[in-house]
């Protein structure tokens, strides 16, 4: 039995979910978390085979989500099932550590494919993504701007394009405001803009953030 949590912050969306997963006799979702923090609390009082976890959470990312399972369960596959298209954050979820990942948009059966795939240890990767992946590796392919940023200074942009001042941010991520400046300036440097406003301009350009968070 592949035991699940199941972590989204839209009922309807788990309901769904679920009565997908239900039609599988070797499936069985042990609980639900709608945001960042009851996911993390449910891992330390119960022990699934694989998280399902969503992107967009009311309280913190779920790219950061993923990051804090990565520290305290490096073991444990993480799915990302989320309604950003791959262009957008899968790469960079699989740079994070996690297991595979789908858009909302996948038919039911390809979301069991990739449940028992990454369960087995093992990467679930779509086609068009592996495609992308190839691309990637060819040196002559020009990155966007944004995916020359390591995995903490894409958070911290997404965090400050979302309008959470560096005091807090520092308090989110453990770590000094000097060094949020520090990844404020490296993203400046990197994605050669010239101030906050160009920043937020950017994430919203490339919808990174969706629109109704």
């Amino acid at each position: 039995m592949i035991k699940i949590l199941l972590v989204d912050d839209h009922p309807i969306v788990r309901s769904g979910i679920i009565k997908i997963l239900s039609g599988d006799p070797q499936m069985a979702v042990i609980a639900e978390a709608q945001n960042a923090r009851q996911a993390l609390e449910t891992l330390n009082e119960k022990t699934p085979d694989v998280v399902i976890l969503d992107i967009t959470l009311p309280d913190e990312s779920g790219l950061r989500v993923l990051e804090k399972i990565r520290v305290k369960y490096p073991k444990l596959p993480v799915l990302m099932l989320s309604m950003h298209p791959e262009e957008q954050y899968a790469m960079m979820s699989l740079k994070l550590g996690a297991s595979g990942y789908l858009t909302k948009k996948a038919l039911p059966e390809e979301l069991i494919k990739a449940i028992k795939k990454v369960t087995t240890r093992g990467r679930y990767i779509t086609e068009t993504l592996a495609e992308k992946l190839a691309d990637g590796m060819d040196v002559n392919v020009e990155k966007l701007p944004h995916e020359t940023l390591s995995s903490r200074e894409f958070h911290v942009m997404l965090m400050m394009a979302s309008g959470i001042a560096p005091k807090e941010i520092a308090d989110k991520l453990s770590i000094s405001v000097k060094t949020v400046n520090t990844y404020r300036n490296n993203i400046l440097i990197k994605m050669k803009l010239s101030n906050n406003a160009e920043i937020i301009r950017y994430v919203f350009k490339h919808n990174l953030i969706a629109q109704d968070e």
